[in-house]
């Protein structure tokens, strides 16, 4: 089979690809910085030809003129995580919002529980035979894509082609859409880190052994966690996404995946969230291989690796243990993700290290500074992690050992690591529940 014909028989403009998209379809839209510029472009401009069509995604970087106020009357979003370039939408009910497991969010598609019409992908260039790489972003595109009846996608000349279960072959796309863009980045930061992040990140390096295998997520603390993890030796990285930070330590020799349970000497993941550093560095690095989610994300996968370590964030922590990490009291804000996945797969670990990080305090709009360790959860707030299944805790003041103690001994370690200006009301409070 001539795949360079194949492949050309099928090029078309984003145009021409999105006027196969009908109302009423269900599409799925790829995300993170793999999001299909063009196509989704097109698709904006089609959508006043178009009603009752459903967009499902997960998180997604850079515009969003899909969500503006009265498109919700042509493309309807379905988001399984609440980025920000949707939240406004779904507060004000033009978007939908569907909570799921980040482990069992492919598994909606695959399972056809939301079957899917259309798919817009974004992949690197076929290979010599015929295969394109979802590059960036295979863990919560490969399976939607494979389930859905027409697949629209765009082949990026500048997509790094990333190995592992990361393929799609070009007999597989209905419409390919050339395209060279520099993809979005998404950089962890400068390098610099505010001193309460600082503190948090050497409370946590100090808990992860030599050969451990790692959780690294987005944001300041996990990005922080890497740079205190120098003296380390032979760590290793299990994860649904990980960023520029891991570079160094695989040069400098720290990352080396030597003593993993699963997946010896390689660093697995779903997707990955940077720069255009980090892009180079994974094209065609057989040191990287991206599988789909339902698999990176699986507690029973992510507990066969041994001294797992899992680093999660929250928006508060209340004195029994519980956490919430996807909402504001009742305003969602995001959505659990792969805490949950991750909490519970390391907890089942060998020597597993299942932690929850936050700052302290958090300042409000209007300056007041507030606790985020309380007695009682925000009315309406959200439970991802429950008390049952957390382990550690760690602020700027220290590090909290809730597993297998009794609510007393939880409130009064928590009381121990939150802003002592607030440890005294704290205090109060919980006596008043009979806490302590």
């Amino acid at each position: 089979m001539d795949f360079n014909k194949m492949y050309q028989s099928r090029v078309v403009t984003a145009e021409e690809a999105v006027r196969h998209i009908q109302p009423g379809n269900r599409i799925f839209l790829t995300g993170n910085c793999s999001v299909p510029q063009k196509v989704l472009e097109a698709l904006v401009n089609y959508a006043p030809e178009l009603h009752d069509v459903e967009i499902c995604q997960a998180l997604t970087v850079g515009p969003a003129d899909y969500v503006l106020p009265g498109m919700e009357k042509h493309l309807q979003v379905n988001t399984m995580f609440i980025s920000a370039n949707v939240r406004k939408a779904v507060h004000e009910g033009r978007a939908d919002f569907t909570p799921v497991l980040l482990s069992e969010f492919t598994l909606l598609f695959k399972n056809k529980l939301l079957p899917l019409d259309v798919s817009l992908i974004h992949v690197s260039p076929p290979d010599e035979h015929g295969f394109c790489s979802f590059g960036i972003e295979v863990g919560l595109t490969k399976s939607p894509a494979e389930s859905s009846k027409i697949i629209i996608a765009e082949v990026n000349q500048q997509m790094p082609r990333t190995l592992g279960d990361s393929f799609i072959h070009v007999s597989r796309l209905n419409y390919i859409v050339p395209v060279d863009y520099t993809l979005p980045e998404l950089p962890m930061g400068d390098g610099e880190t505010d001193e309460t992040v600082d503190r948090i990140a050497r409370y946590i390096a100090e808990m992860i052994p030599d050969g451990a295998t790692m959780q690294t997520g987005i944001g300041a603390i996990p990005d922080a966690v890497l740079g205190y993890l120098k003296d380390k030796k032979d760590l290793g990285i299990h994860t649904e996404l990980f960023s520029d930070g891991v570079i160094d330590l695989v040069e400098s020799g720290v990352m080396t995946g030597a003593r993993k349970s699963i997946h010896p000497g390689k660093i697995i993941a779903g997707f990955i969230l940077g720069t255009t550093r980090l892009y180079e560095w994974v094209d065609d690095n057989p040191l990287i291989e991206l599988h789909p989610t339902e698999y990176i994300n699986d507690p029973f996968v992510i507990a066969q690796n041994d001294r797992m370590v899992a680093i999660n964030s929250a928006i508060e922590v209340d004195l029994t243990g519980q956490v919430c990490a996807d909402s504001i009291g009742p305003k969602l804000y995001s959505g659990v993700g792969g805490q949950l996945d991750f909490v519970y797969g390391s907890a089942r670990s060998k020597g597993g290290i299942p932690i929850i990080a936050l700052p302290s305090t958090t300042t409000l709009k209007d300056g007041t500074v507030i606790s985020r360790i309380v007695s009682m959860l925000n009315r309406g707030a959200g439970v991802v992690t429950g008390r049952n299944h957390i382990h550690y805790v760690v602020t700027e003041y220290g590090v909290a050992d809730l597993y297998g103690k009794t609510i007393r001994q939880r409130a009064t370690q928590l009381i121990n690591i939150t802003h002592p200006m607030f440890r005294q009301e704290l205090t109060r409070q919980a006596k008043e529940l009979n806490y302590i």
